[in-house]
């Protein structure tokens, strides 16, 4: 009887299976989210960037051309360099591009300085003529001077009184005091009446040239016992007489530059100090054009 009981089955179920699908879903998933997101991100670069990115993008992710350089062994590390064949450059670097500035022309550089000296030596021909007509008034100037003293009696014993030459400040008219003819009393500033007169005539011979003045008075070495008045006193004080002469025979006083008194300091008869001929007072016509080298005029 024992062995008519049937046997016992336990069966066991295990619940919660989805065994078919499992977790490979959740792969794809993530894939097609990262995918998509890629693809916005794309979108919205497209949006933002500017032609010029754009082109510098493309040029950068284009393929290279295969090598066809002859140096370096022409496979994987062939040369690339843009400089020199056979040098190895990095990939995952920057592109760049290398030029050279070309030096300036030599030519031009010369034509710079041909102008320039052109130029200047325009400049100094003009100089030169500006001299040539300014030495020619003074020449004028100094005869006349010569042919007014001659032809009016009361100055014609004054030829030995006046020099004029040029020097490089100007036309300098000197009139000089002689043994027999001062102009001016011992110690005093007055002009005599005959030298007034003949600076008188200087100034008309003057008047129409454009050229400012200077005027310096001069002494002898002699002592001047004038207590604190002395000989550098005595000198500007003649040589202020001396413009107010030239003003009141009509100059221009703008035309007066520079008056001063030079005392014994320098003597026109320098081995004899106390010649008579060192008192003296300078007239300077001075140049307004500058003394040019010998071989610009």
């Amino acid at each position: 009887m024992a062995d008519d009981i049937a046997p016992i089955i336990v069966k066991k179920v295990k619940k919660g299976g989805h065994a078919a699908h499992g977790g490979a879903w959740k792969v794809a998933y993530a894939d097609f989210v990262t995918a998509m997101m890629a693809f916005f991100l794309l979108l919205w670069l497209l949006n933002v960037t500017t032609t010029e990115q754009k082109e510098g993008l493309s040029d950068f992710f284009a393929p290279t051309s295969a090598s066809i350089s002859q140096s370096g062994s022409d496979g994987v590390m062939g040369g690339k360099s843009m400089q020199t064949e056979g040098a190895r450059i990095s990939d995952t670097g920057a592109p760049s591009v290398v030029s050279s500035i070309a030096p300036p022309e030599e030519g031009k550089k010369n034509e710079g300085k041909d102008a320039l000296k052109v130029r200047e030596m325009e400049e100094a021909e003009l100089l030169a003529k500006l001299a040539k007509i300014e030495e020619k008034s003074f020449e004028q100037a100094k005869e006349q001077i010569r042919q007014a003293i001659n032809k009016d009696p009361e100055l014609s014993g004054l030829q030995d009184n006046i020099i004029i030459d040029m020097t490089p400040e100007g036309l300098r008219i000197q009139i000089v005091d002689q043994f027999n003819e001062s102009m001016f009393e011992s110690g005093k500033s007055e002009i005599s009446p005959k030298i007034r007169r003949l600076v008188g005539m200087i100034a008309k011979s003057i008047e129409e040239l454009p050229n400012s003045l200077s005027i310096s008075g001069h002494t002898d070495s002699s002592t001047y016992n004038g207590g604190d008045y002395s000989n550098w006193e005595l000198s500007s004080d003649r040589a202020n007489a001396s413009r107010r002469a030239l003003l009141d025979a009509g100059l221009d006083p703008e035309r007066i530059q520079k008056v001063a008194g030079r005392a014994d300091t320098d003597p026109l008869i320098a081995d004899d100090p106390s010649n008579p001929g060192n008192r003296r007072i300078s007239i300077i016509l001075l140049r307004e054009t500058p003394v040019l080298p010998a071989n610009l005029k």
